[in-house]
């Protein structure tokens, strides 16, 4: 093959590091974004925190004799909110730190409790107590790993030989001794490879004299699915008892927990912090970041004076973390001023729905956005990914506010939103003898002018965890 040279020429868009450092903190969530902002003023010098006003007070004479002289005030970068408002306050410091060095100033009482354990960390210290070897302890350590937030183990024990290090030659007949002993090691219903077998593990840890408990747990073996329908006299004959014994031990299964796992610290809720808050002043609603969510970081203007008087380069790696600095300052106020941006515009777009309801959500995509705003679509899907808005009627997050357009009769417009509503208000009204089937919902809907398919009112009526229509039915007593 011969060898030849040539010259091609092409034109190709590359992004420089500012802008992926902006793209990437405006895709960010608040706690992300806090994070990262944190790491920043951690390993930057020329970054420091607009919080520590105390130090910034003490250090006042200095620096105004050093800014005193001739060509040596620095330019003064810092993070302020849009529209000339007050510089918000930075974030509170991770648990644990502190800028004098003492470890417990700057904290309050609540940060000294210790933490809940989670689900695996209770396991993983209930283990402990076991005088085991340490191939059943590697085991019983790899069904623990295995299991979800609820407590289930969902995953069959063949699937876990494999994730296993061949080294311990562990078998599935050991796997499922593992099995057996974690879910003795906390509390009944642990470790459960379903629901049957939960509630049943659960019913087992009752006293053997409870009236009704062999019942029980026949019906949490076979019967559960026709206890969900209220099958009473179907399970009774089956069963083999009288009315009284059945009514009893259907109380007893439905007194069990089907998620024991939630009672551990890794399933506790996490409160959602709003990036923006709307307010009606007057007859005009008014979006602003909030203050919670936007530290107030700035250039440190002592190290910036002295590098700027020194006869360091701009390529040294101290010239490069100034330039660092500074981009970072500019990115996040960017990053906040496009977030208001895109929250302005979707107010302004869904203006219905902040003074009737989600009934008068229109359709909206993020395309029109963009033109709106003249930014690029992938710039709005960052700006509007994992973040929330606090409004009259509740937190939401931006993508609430972006349902799809649904075909409705004659030249009307409607939204997803505002066909969930009239689904959940059907609902509401219908009669618990004669609940309405997803049938009779698409056939109500059409005759309000909104033509859906009868798996989509279902698609809308499990997003909205609302059961079908014969779990949703009530007896005439």
């Amino acid at each position: 093959m011969p060898v030849s040279l040539a010259l091609q020429m092409r034109q190709h868009l590359a992004l420089t590091p500012r802008l992926q450092q902006s793209l990437r903190l405006l895709q960010l969530s608040s706690l992300e974004f806090q994070q990262e902002l944190r790491q920043a003023l951690d390993m930057n010098p020329f970054l420091e925190d607009g919080q520590g006003d105390d130090e910034a007070a003490t250090a006042a004479p200095e620096q105004a004799t050093e800014a005193a002289a001739p060509d040596a005030a620095p330019e003064r970068d810092e993070i302020r909110p849009p529209d000339g408002e007050v510089p918000f306050t930075a974030a509170p410091a991770p648990r644990g730190t502190s800028r004098q060095g003492d470890d417990t100033d700057g904290l309050s009482p609540g940060e000294w409790m210790a933490a809940e354990p989670s689900l695996h960390q209770q396991l993983h210290d209930a283990l402990r107590l076991y005088p085991l070897n340490k191939r059943d302890r590697e085991a019983a350590r790899l069904v623990i790993d295995a299991l979800d937030d609820d407590g289930y183990l969902r995953q069959e024990l063949s699937e876990l030989l494999v994730a296993a290090d061949p080294a311990w030659l562990l078998s599935e007949q050991d796997l499922a001794v593992a099995l057996r002993l974690v879910q003795m090691l906390d509390r009944p219903g642990i470790a459960a490879r379903s629901l049957s077998e939960c509630l049943v593990l659960q019913l087992d840890a009752i006293p053997a004299g409870t009236p009704a408990l062999a019942e029980a747990k026949a019906i949490a073996r076979e019967h559960l699915e026709r206890l969900a329908r209220r099958e009473t006299a179907e399970i009774q004959r089956r069963v083999g008892c009288n009315q009284q014994t059945l009514q009893a031990a259907c109380a007893l299964v439905r007194g069990l927990d089907p998620r024991p796992g939630n009672h551990y610290g890794s399933t506790r809720g996490d409160y959602v912090v709003p990036d923006v808050i709307v307010r009606q002043v007057r007859d005009e609603w008014i979006v602003t970041i909030n203050p919670a969510v936007l530290p107030r970081a700035r250039l440190h203007e002592r190290y910036a004076t002295l590098f700027a008087q020194s006869s360091g380069e701009r390529d040294s790696p101290l010239g490069q973390q100034l330039q660092e600095a500074r981009w970072l300052i500019r990115n996040v106020q960017k990053r906040f001023d496009t977030i208001q941006r895109v929250g302005e515009c979707i107010v302004a777009r869904q203006r219905d729905f902040f003074r009737y309801g989600e009934i008068a959500m229109k359709p909206l995509v993020l395309r029109d956005i963009a033109e709106e705003l003249d930014l690029h679509e992938s710039t709005v899907s960052r700006a509007t990914g994992n973040k929330y808005m606090a409004t009259p009627h509740g937190t939401f997050e931006f993508k609430h506010f972006f349902p799809r357009k649904l075909e409705a009769a004659g030249k009307g417009v409607c939204s997803a939103s505002a066909a969930k509503v009239l689904i959940r208000d059907m609902i509401a009204a219908e009669r618990r003898t004669d609940p309405l089937s997803d049938v009779a919902l698409a056939e109500n809907l059409a005759g309000r002018g909104i033509l859906l398919a009868r798996r989509t009112v279902t698609k809308y009526r499990q997003a909205m965890k609302i059961p079908p229509a014969d779990l949703r039915r009530r007896d005439a007593a």
